[in-house]
């Protein structure tokens, strides 16, 4: 324990969001954990005896977020790179390519991230050719948004020998699978030790600065490298490097004891993540009952319902959580046969027990949904994916037509199962963004999928936490770890889609902590301070 985990802290003058007392004003943190939450008159017994009082001055307390899905190291070189997201038109992308270029002569080969052709008013992706001329000639990787195809220039084809005659490969148009995999994989391997550390330093202090105390770490072969991962855990665990608590899951598939033993001698905490079961939506290579509407095919499948009972029933056996991404109908399909085929052959009890999770369900129907609460599956999803492509005329309506993309992201039917929800935001392909990320599930663009706030709060506070098999943290009550953030908001209020909830929500007698208004154009709440196990990680400058 360092010596600030030692020192006892009372905090007081603000909002402290706690269950265990709805109109608490106060906390005191000792030992890294939650000692006491309470009202500022039974604050003054303890003001002398602790070693540090901070005045909150009104300040909300909250737990700190967790984000249930991130790619670390991808996400530091966004942040530190070349970001297209805000690129208007394909002109614009070439330019920022340019400017990028110019201005990074000393990199081995150049990454991006973020170019969305569907936003775009030329509704195509750039050429090879026009990579080169922006490039210079020079190897550049740009993958699309979703991270499941890319963009590349000649020389990038030139350092993987055979990429042409892999799968996913194709002359002038975004590769997919396993072409993209190779030239993802050589990439990546052009970043320097220093370059990736600096990447990971960079994403965990942003992550901070947002009051996230806590970061899935989504990582496996196909995405990254052990070494990545590795390093990774390693500079989280620095008591040198305060920062966000990083949890690692590590997506191979595990066919016994010896393969669920190299999971956990890599630091991961379940063999899950992004073990790929299908790909996008935004790619075409999500996997599909039913053809998509824009194209004349059903996407493309990794694993079939077989694998995912073997690879689940292995990790189960050795006491291991699983799971799997899995985005189309019929890949959640997959994922559903093949759970239950394991429960059957383990029993259900144990299957429920390891909490196994599955990373996005974005295409769910009343029967999968129904499967998830029988069979103890967290989804952990992202609800800013429908912020950015739901609607009736978003990208999911473009792939799907506007009947079907009404369906996705189920999130008030899956509370009503009893489905456990852990929100992230599998930055970069969506920002780390906590608080919008709850107003998008709470302002949900199709209004019947739409939960309260404090549902989405707790999806995305306790219910990472309990995705990885904690029950006793994630909220501020005694006893709970001290991870928790300190903001500046306007009035705390009650939102739920019905209104008769909220009405009842704010009176008084019924206890209910209130939270910012995140009506859409409110300002969001605006982090002060971060605290991670009692040590402070973040404090906002000049406050």
């Amino acid at each position: 324990m360092t010596e600030s985990e030692h020192r006892t802290v009372l905090l007081r003058g603000g909002e402290v969001h706690s269950p265990a007392d709805p109109f608490a004003t106060a906390m005191v943190v000792e030992r890294g954990h939650v000692a006491w939450v309470g009202s500022e008159g039974a604050a003054d017994a303890f003001a002398s005896g602790v070693d540090e009082v901070i005045d909150l001055e009104g300040a909300l307390v909250t737990p700190a977020f967790t984000d249930a899905h991130v790619h670390t190291t991808a996400t530091g070189l966004a942040l530190t790179g070349l970001d297209l997201s805000a690129a208007r038109t394909l002109g614009e992308a070439l330019a920022l390519v340019r400017a990028h270029s110019a201005a990074h002569p000393g990199d081995r080969v150049l990454l991006g991230h973020g170019w969305d052709a569907a936003r775009w008013p030329e509704r195509r992706p750039p050429s090879r050719a026009e990579l080169d001329e922006a490039a210079g000639g020079r190897p550049l990787y740009l993958p699309r948004v979703d991270v499941h195809s890319a963009v590349v220039t000649s020389a990038l084809l030139d350092l993987v020998p055979g990429v042409t005659g892999l799968v996913g490969y194709q002359p002038d148009a975004p590769l997919t699978a396993a072409a993209h995999h190779a030239v993802r994989a050589a990439a990546h391997g052009a970043v320097t030790p220093g370059q990736r550390a600096a990447a990971q330093r960079a994403a965990l202090r942003h992550a901070a600065s947002l009051g996230i105390g806590t970061v899935h770490e989504c990582a496996g072969p196909e995405i990254s490298d052990e070494e990545d991962f590795t390093s990774l855990l390693r500079l989280a665990g620095d008591a040198g490097e305060p920062g966000p608590r990083v949890v690692g899951y590590w997506a191979e598939p595990v066919a016994g004891e010896k393969d669920a033993r190299r999971i956990r001698e890599l630091g991961a905490v379940g063999a899950a993540g992004d073990l790929f079961v299908d790909g996008s939506l935004g790619s075409h290579t999500a996997c599909l009952h039913q053809p998509y509407a824009d194209a004349d095919h059903t996407g493309t499948a990794h694993l079939d319902a077989a694998a995912v009972a073997a690879h689940v029933t292995a990790c189960t056996e050795a006491g291991l959580q699983a799971g799997f991404h899995a985005i189309g109908d019929a890949a959640v399909g997959a994922v559903v046969a093949g759970v239950r085929a394991a429960a059957g052959t383990l029993g259900l009890a144990r299957v429920r027990a390891a909490r196994h999770r599955v990373e996005h369900a974005e295409m769910l129907t009343p029967e999968t949904i129904a499967a998830f609460a029988e069979l103890g599956l967290t989804a952990s999803v992202q609800p800013a994916f429908d912020a950015a492509w739901g609607g009736d005329d978003g990208m999911y309506a473009q792939r799907l037509g506007v009947e079907r993309a009404r369906t996705l992201n189920p999130y008030a039917a899956m509370l009503r199962a009893g489905v456990p929800l852990a929100f992230g935001s599998d930055s970069p392909v969506t920002p780390l963004d906590p608080w919008g990320t709850v107003r998008a599930a709470a302002f949900h663009r199709t209004p019947e999928h739409r939960v309260s706030v404090r549902a989405a709060f707790t999806a995305h506070t306790r219910g990472g936490w309990r995705a990885t098999g904690r029950d006793d943290a994630g909220t501020l009550v005694p006893g709970a770890p001290a991870d928790y953030a300190v903001w500046r908001t306007g009035e705390l209020v009650v939102q739920a889609p019905d209104d008769r909830v909220a009405r009842w929500s704010t009176d008084p007698r019924s206890g209910t902590p209130g939270l910012p208004d995140l009506t859409p154009g409110a300002a969001l709440p605006v982090c002060l301070r971060t605290v991670v196990f009692g040590q402070t990680v973040f404090v906002r400058p000049n406050e």
